[in-house]
């Protein structure tokens, strides 16, 4: 009860961009590190941005989806082909049917692709016609994908990993929760900034609805974001953690936001990134582990990134609200 008035003293903020009414799942999804939103209400094909989607896509999915597109064109083109009769493609021995079919497949593959090695060529007016359609289309397609793969390629990311898990652990005379960063590619930030918002679902007048509240940070802004960055939220009478035991942290329904900006130097742009803990990835009473250690001949330091969520447990000082561990 004490810590529901202490809530209702605190002053939330409205400008997080989620309404107080939303409640489905988290506010943020880990796989992707956008907002957690599905939209209704208009069409498909005007629900989505295809080009955003494409460039944003996994790498595997989007060459499978390259390959998948590239063998349908072809598999339909062949079907026209084959329809219209191959006697009306020269070079093609007349054999059994699936012989004929992969010849004529692999002529629309090359009709597709302009390559056109001259064995099979299309005879009469309406086989010519399909063929040179087809090959218009596939001069459309590559440009397509070519600039597809130029937008992925040449597109800054911010390559942050970032701790499956964030800790309250002690700090100074206190508790602090914390989690961690880490650039995992040779990419070079400068000038992060992270900016951390609590999401706590709380009820008001018999209601529940959400609240947000801007948490306070150790150190916000690096100037080089070279190895592991350990975020820290001091947890003191300004945090609306304050007073908060293990039992009342389980018990609570929360989410801690986390969105960083910085400076790539390659590409001289702003990248982000967004990540989320809610309240079963949070660890009580932990303390994480060093992840960085001297090279073998002493010149320079490795950071081994598969200890970002290396961590041990740790007894937290006993403080108003508290107990300890």
């Amino acid at each position: 009860m004490a810590l529901l008035k202490r809530f209702r003293i605190l002053r939330s903020v409205d400008n997080t961009g989620f309404g107080n009414n939303s409640s489905s799942g988290r506010f943020f999804d880990r796989a992707t590190g956008g907002p957690n939103v599905g939209k209704r209400g208009v069409s498909r094909l005007n629900r989505y941005s295809w080009y955003h989607t494409m460039l944003g896509m996994k790498r595997g999915k989007f060459l499978f989806l390259l390959l998948f597109v590239y063998i349908s064109i072809n598999l339909v083109f062949a079907g026209i082909y084959y329809s219209i009769g191959v006697e009306h493609l020269a070079g093609i021995e007349r054999s059994y049917n699936l012989k004929e079919f992969s010849e004529v497949f692999f002529f629309s593959t090359q009709t597709f692709t302009t390559v056109g090695y001259g064995r099979i060529s299309p005879t009469g007016f309406l086989t010519s016609a399909v063929a040179t359609f087809e090959a218009f289309l596939g001069l459309l397609s590559f440009a397509i994908a070519t600039g597809l793969f130029y937008g992925r390629f040449s597109r800054p990311q911010a390559f942050l990993k970032f701790s499956d898990h964030a800790l309250v652990s002690p700090y100074r005379e206190g508790i602090a929760l914390m989690f961690r960063i880490a650039p995992f590619k040779n990419n070079l930030l400068s000038e992060a900034e992270v900016k951390l918002t609590l999401a706590m679902r709380v009820e008001e007048d018999g209601k529940p609805v959400n609240k947000f509240y801007n948490l306070d940070t150790e150190i916000s802004k690096v100037n080089s974001l070279s190895l592991s960055w350990t975020v820290v939220h001091p947890v003191n009478e300004k945090s609306p953690l304050y007073g908060f035991s293990e039992q009342d942290l389980e018990a609570t329904d929360m989410e801690l936001m986390v969105f960083v900006k910085a400076f790539d130097e390659v590409f001289s742009n702003t990248v982000v990134s967004r990540w989320s803990y809610v309240t079963a990835e949070i660890v009580w009473g932990a303390r994480f582990s060093i992840m960085y250690h001297p090279s073998g001949d002493q010149t320079r330091t490795i950071l081994d990134i598969s200890l970002i969520d290396a961590y041990t447990p740790a007894a937290l000082p006993g403080i108003p609200g508290t107990k300890e561990s």
